[in-house]
C-alpha cells in the first residue's frame, strides 16, 4: 500500500537532503574507536534553531514542538527542521488556496518532535501529530528519525538492512505480529463469523500489501535499547492506512535482534545485542 501523504512528507524531506552535497572522508581519516561503523565525514556544524511555532490566523493554526535535545546534533536538527517546515508550507498553501464557502473552519496543524533515544552512537527522534484540511478527519504526520552522531548521518532502512532477503524475513516477521494483533482487536468485538471472515480478509489484504519486502515499507523504525546500552531490536511504525484503516491507528511492531541480525549491514552489526 502506498504511504500516505503524511509519511510522503518524510519522503520528500529525506530526498532533499540526499541532494546536499557531502565532502568525502579524508583519506587518513581514523576508524572510530570501539565501533565497526564507518569513519566520520566533514559537514557543516552550523547550528539549527529549533524554535517553537505558533501561528493563529483565520485561515490556518499551527502548533509545533520541539520537546527534544536534537539542537546539539546540526545534521539532525535542520531535518526535523525541514520535515516539519515542509508540513507547515502545505498547510499553509492549502488553507491559501480555499475560499471559506468550501471550508469555513481554519486548518489545522499539530507537531511534535520527541526524543526516542539519545547516545553517543545514535540518537533517534520521533515527529508525531496531525493536519486538517477538511474532511472527516485530520491527516496524519508521523515520521521517524535515527541519527549516528560520529557519522553525522541518518541511518536509513535500506542502509541497515541492504539485501532483499533481509527484507523477506522482516516482512514475514511482522506481518505475523500484525495479523496475530489484528485477530485479536475483531475478537474483542465478538463478530458474527461471516462478519469476522470478511473483517480478516479486508485487514489481512491491508497487512500485507503495506508490508512487502521492500525497505520503503519499513522506513519508519526506532531503536531499541538494551541493559548494555545495544539495541536488542527495532520497532517499526506504520502510520494510519498502511497497514490498516485509520481506526486502528498508528501500528507498531518490535523486532527482536535475532531476527534483524542475519540480514543487517557488517557496518552496524555492532549496534545491536549480539553482534560482532
Amino acid at each position: 500500500m502506498k504511504r500516505v501523504t503524511a509519511v510522503c512528507l518524510l519522503a520528500l524531506a529525506l530526498a532533499a537532503c540526499k541532494k546536499e552535497a557531502t565532502p568525502p572522508p579524508a583519506a587518513d581519516a581514523p576508524a572510530t574507536p570501539g565501533t565497526t561503523l564507518p569513519a566520520p565525514v566533514a559537514t557543516d556544524d552550523g547550528a539549527v534553531e529549533l524554535k517553537e511555532v505558533v501561528e493563529t490566523t483565520p485561515n490556518y493554526v499551527v502548533g509545533i514542538t520541539y520537546d527534544t535535545q536534537a539542537a546539539k546534533y546540526p545534521g539532525l536538527a535542520r531535518e526535523l527542521k525541514r520535515f516539519a517546515d515542509g508540513a507547515r508550507a502545505e498547510l499553509v498553501e492549502s488553507a491559501n488556496g480555499r475560499t471559506a464557502k468550501e471550508n469555513p473552519s481554519p486548518y489545522e496543524l499539530s507537531l511534535t518532535f520527541n526524543d526516542v533515544l539519545d547516545s553517543p552512537e545514535m540518537v533517534a527522534v520521533s515527529a508525531d501529530g496531525s493536519s486538517y484540511t477538511g474532511g472527516a478527519h485530520a491527516a496524519p504526520l508521523i515520521a521517524r528519525f535515527v541519527w549516528l552522531p560520529k557519522q553525522n548521518k541518518l541511518l536509513k532502512a535500506n542502509e541497515l538492512v541492504p539485501q532483499k532477503a533481509g527484507w523477506d524475513a522482516i516482512s514475514r516477521y511482522v506481518r505475523e505480529q500484525l495479523h496475530s494483533a489484528l485477530s485479536q482487536r475483531i475478537d474483542a468485538d465478538d463478530p458474527e463469523p461471516a462478519v469476522r471472515a470478511e473483517q480478516m480478509e479486508t485487514g489481512a489484504r491491508m497487512i500485507d500489501d503495506g508490508t512487502g519486502a521492500d525497505a520503503a515499507n519499513f522506513a519508519m523504525f526506532e531503536p531499541i535499547k538494551a541493559a548494555d546500552g545495544k539495541l536488542s531490536g527495532l520497532k517499526f511504525v506504520f502510520a494510519p492506512y498502511e497497514v490498516g484503516p485509520y481506526s486502528d491507528g498508528t501500528q507498531m511492531v518490535e523486532v527482536p535482534a535475532a531476527v534483524l541480525l542475519p540480514h543487517v549491514a557488517p557496518e552496524y552489526r555492532a549496534l545491536f545485542v549480539g553482534g560482532v
